[in-house]
């Protein structure tokens, strides 16, 4: 006898969560380090639960909402934020700073996967049910540029204060300019059919 689809699905929820739990909680007060051997026990655990927990909570939501390439990444962009956050130094210096620059890359490109992929799924759901014509409210290129404009928004957060010119006037300019932006697209691309 097969168990019923939302019985599996309630399994991953659950696996997931606890993943994410355990992957947070060795990031938080597992001691891990920057010089740990590369086996050490710790690091691989930690490893194997950051690519577990992204892994089983964007392919269910890939598959439910047909959103293509989320969940690659959504695991790239989470797996690159966590590990450099448990492994890699910290900058002591701006972004523009040689041996600080490669550090500030990593990030930078881990918060825009990570944001674009955490908010598509939002998106879609909160797109479809506003949009009234049935091809814009179901248009897969919509969706992704807005999830990536998002991402753009983290990523460019990010190069500001790593730049220390990030102030709330740069920001809401960002915000704005975002918008006007995402306004003239939905004027002028025509949607996917």
């Amino acid at each position: 006898m097969h168990a019923p689809r939302g019985q599996i699905s309630l399994l991953l929820a659950a696996v997931a969560g606890l993943c994410w739990s355990a992957a947070l909680a060795l990031l938080l007060f597992g001691g891990l380090a920057v010089g740990d051997a590369p086996l050490s026990l710790e690091r691989l655990l930690f490893c194997a639960l950051i690519l577990a927990a992204p892994l089983l909570t964007f392919v269910p939501v890939e598959q439910a909402f047909g959103l293509n390439g989320l969940t690659v990444e959504g695991t790239l962009g989470t797996v690159l934020l966590l590990y450099s956050l448990a492994f890699v130094p910290a900058p002591s210096d701006w972004l523009l700073a040689l041996p600080d620059l490669p550090i500030y890359g990593l990030l930078i490109i881990a918060l825009f996967l990570c944001g674009a992929a955490v908010t598509r799924p939002f998106i879609h759901v909160a797109t479809a049910r506003l949009f009234q014509a049935r091809a814009r409210a179901y248009d897969g290129r919509r969706v992704r540029r807005q999830s990536y404009e998002i991402g753009f928004l983290f990523a460019t957060v990010a190069t500001l204060a790593g730049l220390r010119v990030l102030t709330w006037v740069s920001l809401l300019l960002l915000a704005v300019a975002l918008v006007i932006a995402e306004l003239l697209f939905l004027s002028q691309v025509r949607a996917e059919t």
